[in-house]
């Protein structure tokens, strides 16, 4: 007998909706993806063909799981912003294995509180609906905003910095930081 297919995760927060992707998604992700400014933190923009590949990623993510990087949508409007979700990661990290949060928004809706709001639905979706005891995220050294979110949801830094693997040695880009949220921490402080 062939496994059932897994629960599809989907979910509300306050403002924005984090659901599975849809065609008319892909067109805004590739646009956000070649933004200079949106990847500003990451060693280049994504073509079309790269964004694409990644929503195909997700996707099967969410028939494996039921659970991936969420598209995110503003609820008032159904407009498209971006991703919030979690993930497994594809590189080989000392930290691994570990499930990763993490979110890429369009440059209009920044400045609005969405990453946190979709971030911290991702944690309560992590922790309360799949069962993760650990959520870890990570970025630049450099990425202040980022950094910012990651601390605004009541993730804490753990002092391991590390060198990304999948960018060159010597690139600016390339020294991290490592953020952590465990599932008993977050409860005492979400009661």
């Amino acid at each position: 007998m062939p496994d059932a297919a897994p629960e599809i995760i989907e979910f509300e927060t306050p403002r924005l909706r984090l659901r599975r992707w849809r065609d008319a998604d892909r067109e805004p992700f590739a646009a956000l993806n070649a933004d200079p400014v949106v990847m500003e933190y990451f060693p280049s923009t994504l073509d079309r063909d790269a964004s694409y590949a990644m929503i195909d990623r997700f996707e099967a993510a969410f028939a494996e799981r039921g659970w991936s990087n969420w598209a995110t949508e503003v609820l008032a409007t159904g407009e498209f912003i971006g991703f919030v979700g979690l993930s497994i990661p594809r590189l080989a990290f000392s930290f691994a294995p570990c499930v990763e949060i993490g979110w890429r928004l369009a440059r209009a809706h920044w400045g609005k509180g969405y990453a946190t709001e979709g971030a911290r639905g991702a944690l309560r979706a992590g922790f309360e609906r799949v069962g993760l005891e650990e959520i870890l995220s990570w970025t630049s050294v450099v990425n202040r905003r980022s950094r910012a979110v990651m601390e605004r949801i009541g993730m804490h830094d753990t002092h391991e910095d590390f060198e990304h693997p999948g960018i060159a040695a010597g690139h600016p880009l390339r020294p991290h930081v490592l953020y952590r949220a465990r599932c008993e921490e977050w409860r005492r402080a979400n009661l």
